[in-house]
């Protein structure tokens, strides 16, 4: 059943958009807040948000429902969205959410919501609190003593801080280490130079300044060329780019070099097998992953777990199969041993641990695998639906025909903007470029 509000990473658009607005966010409260009042306790939901000029406005349409409806408001302010699904457990919280649109513009924003024990909602409860939203919510209004009220946490940012350092390996300090850190102008801005500097890390911090507008704004794992500029510029021996709200890394190597989400979940993996804790022989990547982590992987004896693109599916498969190190290529890394979502903080923490403890340079640590030629295309559309049109099936067809039982072609719709992604992969790179820009054109014809 196709969804209204939801898509794939909760609600996300334009703020004061045809979707985004306070009153949704006011909807989106009171529907919530009805589906996870339970019991006769005060009930209660922690909201974080990233730094964007819109989260005032939502973050109180928001309180406005919840304490509508009986719930208690613990207000985090700037937070990463690992930080409010931890937090949401650790304060015994009946629902969690962060406000943010993640690595999109500071016009767009976006809600996401936590069940109690930390993990983002189901389809099927998504679909529920839906139709909550477009009915008759008056119904559910408390009144007298049973509406919630608001509080202001202002010791959540250090429970997330401790939290994050008691991840490292046991008597692991990271002094000696010069660290670039890129906070994307996002949630983490504060948090992360903290645990990296009271971990001993010489800390270069950039992205650090948010002004309700620049989140993301040529800073943050979408744009790693600031933080490897920086990198060269302060001779630093790792550089770290978090995105707007941090559930997400890209690491930047001593010379200035993008480390991508593959070969860093190939040294977790590797590292995490000869420490003996890695679970379920092998790791969970999406279908963006590269074929050279697949092979990789198979060298060491480990497989590699398929998903649908979104890192809800590789948890998903995670918790079904049995895995603890999953994740994307685009940077989201899941430790199901440490959290119930992406952390960039985290998973940064893990590759640290590594450097020390080999003491060789990230360039020849992050260099596990030689990558498979992979092509990939964004192809926007005003209108419609591109994947149904007969000239587009008939290409992607052709191109799968084409690459072959060695080569792999992924085309799918973007779950949060009009965009068609398409993927080629196979050893032959004349052969991919060929098969995607045939694809990319039979797009462009009809959008």
């Amino acid at each position: 059943m196709a969804r209204k509000y939801f898509g794939t990473d909760g609600i996300r658009g334009l703020a004061n958009g045809n979707k985004l607005t306070p009153e949704l966010a006011l909807k989106v409260g009171m529907a919530a807040g009805q589906k996870f009042v339970r019991g006769d306790h005060r009930n209660r939901v922690v909201i974080g948000k990233d730094t964007r000029r819109s989260g005032y406005m939502i973050e109180q349409a928001l309180t406005a429902g919840f304490t509508a409806v009986g719930m208690d408001v613990y207000l985090l302010g700037p937070m990463p969205t690992p930080a409010v699904a931890m937090l949401t457990r650790s304060l015994r919280a009946d629902l969690g959410v962060m406000i943010s649109a993640s690595h999109n513009p500071f016009e767009d924003n976006g809600i996401k919501l936590f069940r109690p024990d930390g993990y983002k909602l189901s389809d099927q409860i998504e679909l529920e609190i839906e139709r909550l939203i477009d009915s008759d919510l008056s119904k559910t209004l408390a009144h007298g003593r049973d509406i919630g009220r608001a509080h202001r946490d202002e010791e959540a940012r250090t429970r997330y801080i401790e939290y994050a350092k008691r991840t490292l390996p046991r008597n692991t300090d990271l002094a000696g280490l010069r660290v670039v850190l890129d906070c994307a102008n996002g949630a983490a801005y504060k948090v992360a130079p903290i645990a990296l500097w009271e971990l001993g890390a010489e800390v270069f911090t950039i992205g650090d300044k948010p002004d309700g507008f620049n989140i993301n704004d040529k800073v943050g794992s979408t744009a790693p060329e600031a933080v490897a500029a920086k990198v060269r510029e302060m001779r630093a021996d790792i550089g770290i780019a978090l995105d707007g709200d941090a559930d997400r890394v890209i690491i930047v190597d001593e010379k200035g070099n993008v480390v991508d989400g593959d070969q860093f979940m190939a040294v977790i993996a590797e590292s995490w097998l000869q420490r003996e804790v890695l679970v379920g022989g092998g790791i969970v990547a999406t279908v963006m992953s590269n074929l050279g982590l697949e092979r990789y992987l198979g060298s060491l004896g480990l497989t590699l777990e398929r998903t649908q693109v979104g890192d809800r599916y590789v948890l998903e498969a995670m918790r079904s199969k049995g895995f603890n190190v999953g994740g994307e290529q685009s940077g989201h890394i899941i430790l199901s041993d440490f959290t119930t979502t992406g952390d960039g903080l985290v998973a940064a923490l893990q590759l640290l641990s590594v450097l020390k403890a080999q003491d060789r340079p990230v360039s020849e640590i992050c260099a596990r695998f030689t990558k498979v030629p992979q092509l990939l295309r964004s192809v926007k559309f005003k209108s419609g639906k591109p994947l149904e049109d007969k000239q587009v099936m008939a290409a992607i067809a052709d191109g799968q025909a084409m690459l072959g039982a060695g080569g792999r072609l992924v085309v799918r719709a973007s779950g949060t903007e009009p965009v068609i992604r398409v993927m080629g992969e196979a050893d032959d790179a004349g052969l991919v470029s060929t098969v995607v820009e045939q694809i990319e054109a039979a797009i462009r014809d009809i959008a």
